[in-house]
C-alpha cells in the first residue's frame, strides 16, 4: 500500500461514516517526508486495518508565570519566568504505541539522519525482552515491510 492508497482508503472509510455527498468529504494527504507526517500515516493505517495505535507525547510542559506590567511612564514589559515540568512517561518511550493482531508493538519514527538515543535503545531492549515488538520506521515503505512480517 502506498501513501496515496492510504489516502483513498481513508477517504472511502470517511465517506461511509457521513451523510455528506462524497464530493464534500475532504481527502487527507499523507507524507513520509517529516516525522509528524509519517507518524500520522502509520497511526491512521493501523487504526483503519483493525489495529489500535496512538501517538505518545513524552514531552513535558511549560508553565508561564510571566505577567505584563506597565510602569508609571506607560511602558510595558514582562516580569516573572517560565518553568519547565518534565513529562511523566518512560524515558526513551517510542513515538507510537500499538496493538496489532493481539501483539504489543512500539514504533519509533526516525527521519533522515535522526538516530536513536541511548534511552531509546534501552527502551527497545526492554520492550523486546518483555515479548513486545519494536519497529524503527524511517520511511513508509520500510514500515509496510515490517508490518507485513507481523
Amino acid at each position: 500500500m502506498t501513501l496515496k492508497d492510504l489516502s483513498i482508503f481513508k477517504w472511502h472509510k470517511d465517506c461511509e461514516k457521513t451523510l455528506m455527498p462524497p464530493d464534500y468529504v475532504p481527502k487527507d494527504k499523507f507524507t513520509d517526508a517529516t516525522a509528524n507526517g509519517l507518524t500520522k500515516a502509520i497511526c491512521t493505517f493501523i487504526n483503519l486495518t483493525g489495529g489500535q495505535a496512538e501517538r505518545i507525547s513524552s514531552m513535558g510542559r511549560v508553565i508561564d508565570g510571566r505577567k505584563v506590567v506597565t510602569n508609571y511612564l506607560g511602558q510595558t514589559g514582562l516580569i516573572g519566568s517560565q518553568t519547565y515540568i518534565p513529562g511523566t512517561s518512560t524515558k526513551g518511550t517510542a513515538d507510537i504505541s500499538a496493538i496489532i493482531k493481539g501483539k504489543s508493538v512500539k514504533i519509533e519514527v526516525k527521519i533522515g539522519k535522526d538516530k536513536m538515543s541511548q534511552a531509546q535503545i534501552q527502551y527497545k531492549a526492554n520492550v523486546e525482552r518483555a515479548g513486545g515488538i519494536y519497529i524503527i520506521a524511517k520511511t513508509w515503505d520500510g514500515f509496510i515491510q515490517e508490518y507485513i512480517k507481523l
